[in-house]
């Protein structure tokens, strides 16, 4: 399996997937640790890359979501966005129903 079927096979496997910088528990990025801050506020569980333990995904995953930085999350194998996004929706309140969502559709699936 090529590094881009093993991103897409992620991406659709996974309702919710942040690739980022470092692990939940231990982010190694400010962006990353705000994104996983305002995920584990939702309860939903999530799915999640290291990056920098997979630089081969690192350097390929930008051509394929066609945005260049870190974090990223994918909900429903759709890119959502970085940190500044995710932060925006969760305030918004719309981040908790859209990850729910994603995790009872693939429940359902």
């Amino acid at each position: 399996m090529t590094i881009e079927e093993t991103i897409r096979d992620q991406i659709a496997n996974h309702p919710v997937l942040l690739y980022m910088k470092g692990v939940p528990d231990m982010p190694q990025c400010g962006f990353s640790a705000k994104a996983v801050a305002c995920l584990q506020a939702t309860g939903v569980p999530f799915a999640y890359v290291n990056i920098l333990a997979a630089p081969n995904i690192r350097a390929t995953l930008p051509s394929i979501s066609q945005w260049p930085t870190f974090p990223q999350l994918f909900v429903k194998g759709e890119l959502v966005g970085g940190s500044d996004i995710v932060d925006e929706i969760a305030r918004k309140g719309e981040l908790k129903p859209m990850l729910e969502s994603a995790v009872a559709s693939q429940a359902e699936g």
